[in-house]
């Protein structure tokens, strides 16, 4: 199991500036850059993104290159930098812990996910083992966190694995936004762990209307979830699970 540091930079027409730095799982780095600048509503389209790459100066050492993406943005699509406190700093346990309340997303003008999909509890029962089954580094090591994105059939859509359950759902969100796939209406997110507050607030940013974890979820990600009207399941394991809020799309 490997964990090494990224470092996110950020170009939008001068120079490319350190926006974030977290420790991660190499792999589908991309995707992790562009589901967190998602996220965070740095940008809010594949059009915002004009390309990513690894950081190849001479001056860098030959080891960090690729622990270095720098995203280049349409010049004036990303968002003003100054509205935030602080270069985000995130650990792989537990993302931007304190830094986003409930009122950040209404003032983004983020709505109550308005999404009429149903799906049954004998198919929600499944979906743990469903994303196990695509977890490779899992199933060597026994030491990474995973999300799976499932339609309202219990397909795997996409599943990704990270040192950081809240970097899993960033390489969701970031597949989604670079293949033109959000929002992710009409589907299921699976997490392996708590449900956090970080994982709700990306699932909503993302349009997921079902977020179900085997652990428990947070307070705040209970709040999170009545508010955006997200159903969100904890403790799925086995054929048992709570729903802490918009039950009625669990048939």
């Amino acid at each position: 199991m490997t964990e090494e540091p990224l470092e996110l930079r950020l170009r939008d027409g001068g120079a490319a500036n350190t926006l974030a730095i977290t420790m991660r799982t190499p792999g589908n780095d991309f995707e992790l850059a562009a589901g967190f600048l998602f996220d965070e509503a740095v940008v809010r389209s594949r059009d915002d993104i004009i390309g990513m790459s690894f950081c190849l100066d001479s001056d860098v050492d030959p080891l960090q290159r690729y622990n270095i993406v720098t995203v280049e943005c349409r010049a004036g699509a990303a968002a003003d930098r100054a509205r935030f406190e602080r270069h985000f700093t995130i650990g792989s346990a537990c993302g931007v812990c304190g830094r986003a309340q409930l009122d950040s997303l209404r003032d983004l003008g983020v709505t109550p996910i308005d999404d009429a999909v149903r799906i049954n509890s004998s198919l929600l029962y499944q979906l743990p083992a469903r994303m196990q089954e695509a977890q490779r580094v899992f199933a060597a090591t026994g030491g990474l966190h995973a999300a799976g994105l499932f339609d309202e059939h219990g397909e795997a859509l996409a599943v990704r694995e990270d040192v950081g359950r809240h970097n899993a759902v960033d390489k969701i969100v970031g597949w989604g936004l670079l293949n033109g796939r959000l929002p992710f209406a009409g589907c299921v997110l699976v997490v392996s762990g708590r449900a956090s507050y970080e994982v709700l607030q990306k699932s909503v940013m993302a349009g997921i209307p079902i977020v179900a974890s085997v652990s428990a979820p947070s307070s705040l990600a209970v709040d999170l979830a009545r508010e955006f009207n997200v159903t969100l399941v904890g403790f799925l394991r086995g054929n048992r699970a709570n729903v802490y809020a918009a039950p009625e799309r669990i048939l």
